[in-house]
């Protein structure tokens, strides 16, 4: 009989005894693969969430709240991560970075998770606003630009749920940065997706609303931030929906209702796979934004001509303003 205890970043604990059931082989591949992909989207997030918040600060009106919501989920995606190279270090090593260590990058996680969702719904539901009840007093209201305070404390309050309850094991040679009991854990689990599912709900029925309003005025060419909100809020989802449905099957597990190694085996393979498409979603807003405004796909462009190029800001905007001139001579000789 072969005793195997699997414990990774997450505390999930797999303790599955079984003369036939090894997974040496799927912690060996994902002891290489994770840190290469993590490192890569690392670089990715922190290079494009920057730029955003270069554009959004010197180069767009922050009185909008569509652009103080898509700045704050900048953030939101920036914290998240800042804690990914401390997760491939552990992959590779262990955890190395002590207690304090541990519950801050657990902090760091639900943290960016927590408040990607709640500006997420809180940007699909101001649009919803504007769009479907444009005259109405809830439009006009002010609750709005407090609501990015109140989002940070209720991320953070949630967060240190799981942190706090979090502390670094030590067993035989490795070192694990797991929670206090599986109970716990199953706690921080269940929550995260009730948390998911609510925002789902609310964020479907606002985007439905939203689509039937845009289409029955056949005004859909005018609303580019409804667009923008639109492709943000259907990826998150797609990235982040089958982590949550896997981490739900998976503490079934944990409640040893699965007893064959194959099911272990795949419900495992799917964990990881499902958590990498989670992680890489932090990095790919910035595409977004740049592929579907155009105005923030201008200002993208000037800024790395600023930093390839060599140019000055005034240069920069002169030559623009010089192919709009050219644009227009040319369209004025064409009429003549």
């Amino acid at each position: 009989m072969t005793d195997y205890n699997e414990t990774d970043f997450f505390g999930y604990d797999s303790d599955y005894v079984d003369e036939v059931c090894h997974k040496e082989d799927i912690l060996k591949v994902v002891s290489y693969l994770i840190p290469i992909f993590l490192t890569v989207v690392f670089v990715l997030s922190f290079i494009g969430n920057i730029l955003v918040l270069i554009i959004l600060t010197f180069y767009e009106n922050l009185k909008s709240l569509a652009n103080i919501f898509i700045l704050n989920l900048a953030l939101s995606d920036l914290l998240f991560t800042f804690g990914l190279p401390f997760w491939a270090s552990y992959y590779m090593w262990g955890w190395t970075f002590g207690d304090f260590g541990c519950k801050a990058v657990k902090f760091l996680f639900y943290a960016g998770f927590y408040s990607s969702v709640l500006f997420l719904t809180l940007m699909t539901v101001q649009r919803y606003v504007a769009v479907v009840h444009p005259l109405s007093d809830w439009e006009r209201c002010r609750g709005f630009s407090v609501a990015p305070f109140i989002v940070w404390i209720l991320s953070a309050g949630a967060a240190l749920l799981g942190s706090y309850r979090s502390k670094v094991i030590e067993e035989e040679k490795n070192t694990y940065c797991e929670y206090d009991s599986i109970s716990i854990k199953l706690r921080i689990d269940y929550l995260q997706n009730a948390f998911f599912l609510i925002a789902f709900i609310i964020m479907g029925f606002c985007c439905i609303r939203i689509f039937h309003t845009i289409t029955k005025a056949q005004t859909t060419g005018r609303h580019e931030t409804v667009r923008v909100i639109f492709c943000i809020s259907l990826v998150f989802f797609i990235f982040w929906a089958p982590f949550n449905i896997v981490m739900f099957v998976r503490s079934f597990s944990d409640l040893n209702l699965f007893t064959e190694c194959q099911i272990s085996k795949n419900i495992d393979n799917a964990f990881y796979v499902s958590r990498l498409l989670a992680f890489s979603h932090c990095c790919l807003n910035p595409v977004f934004y740049a592929f579907v405004d155009l105005k923030f796909r201008n200002d993208l462009k000037m800024i790395l001509q600023i930093i390839f190029c060599q140019k000055t800001p005034l240069q920069v905007r002169q030559r623009r303003s010089d192919v709009l001139t050219q644009n227009s001579c040319t369209v004025a000789m064409n009429l003549l």
